[in-house]
């Protein structure tokens, strides 16, 4: 049984936030952020919650996929800012959804959640446990945002997307490669915030930094060696998996975090730039929700063909890293 992307989805909020606009919050300019990001502009929740916002992208996607929510069997959700330590926000989409025969969880892999996601929900189908997957990737990154921070406050923006995965006569999804490497965990950290316990009020010791806020604190130039070390990594091993090469890629879908990133994986491969999607001039890095907003804006744009051949690859905190080929199947899409 082959699994493959049969609906997309996306949401963002309505409010647009400007360069000029974070120029008033701290020491900054739109040339000095569009020099080093690619950053234009970002959506930022105006009160809308993480459940909120994947239950628009979700329904969204089962629209696109025609199907209901009662076919669903699975229901997975990428997210590193969730409304409740528990429940999950994918129990709670199940519930909004009414989505009765469905069991649900969360994952967390940070920005490379999608690829992550994909990769479970593809083998869920295929081992016919599962015949309709519903996998959504939610962020409201600007709850664990320091305003302060000049150098990360201007990246992050909030918004979801989601895919509906289902049982395919052809080659859907093709291959993924995950991996990971902890050494690097303290690049890029927001710390869960804890009250002392009674019991044992003197805490342990913090194995990556002692800073006591929630806020994202990223080491920007070790990320930056990483993802332009494990990008190229996870297109490679991707590519051989499927025993394909680059050049017969139609497009590729890289995690939206920074312009340069992007720029140094089209000149490696001497990439078409038109092939390459990039989406983080309108929405700034959305975590796990940058791949699947960017894949739905294609999907709906009519930007994709039967048959066409997709690679998604992306990196994240943790550090995880990862990538994905699919073959579009457009006879699935109305």
């Amino acid at each position: 049984m082959k699994a493959g992307i049969i609906g997309t989805g996306s949401y963002v909020p309505d409010k647009r936030v400007t360069n000029e606009d974070m120029a008033v919050l701290v020491e900054t300019t739109d040339d000095w952020i569009v020099s080093r990001t690619g950053i234009r502009q970002r959506r930022f929740s105006d009160g809308e919650s993480t459940w909120h916002m994947a239950e628009r992208a979700a329904l969204a996607a089962l629209e696109n996929a025609g199907c209901s929510a009662s076919e669903l069997d699975l229901i997975i959700v990428s997210t590193v800012t969730p409304d409740y330590f528990t429940p999950s926000i994918s129990c709670i989409l199940q519930g909004r959804l009414k989505a009765a025969r469905a069991f649900a969880f969360d994952i967390n892999a940070a920005c490379s959640g999608f690829i992550y996601g994909l990769d479970i929900a593809r083998r869920y189908v295929e081992a016919g446990a599962a015949k309709k997957a519903l996998l959504v990737c939610s962020e409201t990154l600007t709850k664990i945002t320091d305003f302060t921070d000049r150098n990360t406050c201007v990246l992050f923006g909030d918004g979801a997307g989601a895919v509906v995965i289902g049982a395919t006569e052809g080659p859907g999804i093709m291959e993924t490669y995950l991996a990971s490497d902890g050494t690097g965990a303290s690049l890029l950290v927001s710390k869960a915030l804890a009250a002392i316990n009674p019991v044992c009020p003197e805490p342990a010791p913090d194995i990556l930094d002692a800073r006591s806020d929630r806020f994202i604190h990223m080491d920007g130039k070790e990320v930056y060696k990483f993802a332009v070390r494990a990008m190229p990594e996870a297109i490679d091993k991707v590519l051989a998996k499927g025993g394909l090469r680059i050049d017969e890629v139609s497009h590729i879908l890289p995690h939206q975090a920074n312009a340069r990133i992007i720029e140094s994986v089209v000149e490696k491969y001497g990439l078409d730039p038109s092939k390459v999607l990039v989406t983080l001039d309108k929405y700034g890095n959305t975590s796990s929700s940058s791949i699947p907003i960017g894949l739905d804006e294609l999907n709906r744009s009519g930007g994709l063909r039967q048959g066409q051949l997709l690679l998604a690859v992306g990196f994240g905190a943790g550090l995880t890293y990862g990538s994905a080929l699919i073959r579009w199947q457009e006879a699935n899409h109305a």
